[in-house]
């Protein structure tokens, strides 16, 4: 089969149930940076519930009933997972409080820049990137400094949340690759139940040290906890797993970058946030840029991203 009919089978539609499933997977993961940003809870400690409780609502039935799995792996496979679950602590100890200092739509578009590390770490490791994802990248960085631009006309506190949205892009590039490598020794049921408790865990030693308080909250805020968890953690990644079974991975990834302009959307109609016209330009760019990045991916067979 030649590139171009490989490319053209990796875009398919899916069924029209999948669809849908998709299409409610992806309002999921849009409302959580407008959900997060409208928390009134630390951030730190909205990061550690969310990922808590989504360990939680699944990870006592899976450790019972994927025992004999558990049993049997080895330490690298342990250690691999929980390495993993140590980087997605740190990407959402960066990206979280990138929410509540710039615009949602600056930390979401940042935090997707994932897809360009993950490109570089595997130019990195040795592993020949096609051209045209090195041009995807070059307009991803364009796009990056325009928004940072931008953000700088507003406040140093906007220009701090895109430093740390970056961050956590770089992070959540560490947690896909190494996720990769551990998900070739084991069920990905027994990956998420390791990685997401580890990362609970490793986030609320964080917010202990930072003296982040943990409950004392109002209703509306314990319900918008919930909701995020819901949207983003239940909802929106369970059911990318799920329509894997009908399309590609990259087709997936493409899907998830809707993220981008959906969570601004939500943002202006919900919180009155729109980004500054300034920023638009930078914005765009980098969305191109992710979208050929993703799809020279393709060739590479990277792993579809399971994060906000």
């Amino acid at each position: 089969m030649s590139r171009i009919e490989q490319s053209s089978e990796s875009l398919t539609l899916p069924p029209a149930r999948d669809a849908g499933l998709l299409a409610i997977a992806l309002a999921g993961v849009s409302a959580s940076g407008p959900i997060m940003a409208a928390t009134a809870a630390p951030a730190l400690a909205i990061a550690f519930w969310r990922n808590a409780l989504g360990a939680g609502s699944t990870g006592a039935y899976l450790a019972v009933a994927h025992r004999a799995e558990f049993a049997a792996l080895g330490r690298r496979g342990w250690a691999e997972a929980s390495l993993a679950g140590v980087f997605l602590a740190l990407h959402f100890g960066a990206w979280v409080p990138s929410v509540k200092l710039t615009s949602v739509a600056s930390a979401t578009a940042l935090g997707a820049t994932q897809a360009v590390f993950t490109g570089l770490i595997a130019a990195m490791a040795g592993r020949r990137l096609p051209r045209i994802a090195w041009l995807g990248m070059a307009l991803a960085i364009a796009g990056t400094a325009l928004i940072a631009g931008a953000d700088f006309g507003v406040s140093a506190r906007a220009l701090a949340g895109d430093g740390l949205a970056l961050l956590g892009g770089v992070f959540a590039a560490a947690y896909v690759t190494t996720g990769a490598s551990a998900r070739r020794q084991m069920s990905t049921v027994a990956y998420t139940t390791i990685c997401y408790s580890v990362c609970a865990l490793v986030l609320l030693g964080v917010c202990l040290a930072a003296r982040q308080p943990l409950s004392g909250y109002s209703g509306e805020a314990w319900l918008l906890i919930l909701a995020v968890t819901g949207c983003a953690q239940l909802l929106g990644h369970s059911l990318f797993n799920v329509v894997l079974r009908s399309v590609s991975a990259t087709f997936v990834s493409l899907s998830i970058l809707i993220e981008v302009p959906g969570a601004a959307l939500i943002a202006g109609l919900w919180l009155g946030q729109w980004p500054p016209l300034s920023a638009i330009p930078g914005l765009v760019l980098l969305l191109a840029g992710l979208v050929v990045v993703v799809r020279a991916r393709d060739r590479l067979s990277e792993p579809v991203p399971d994060l906000d």
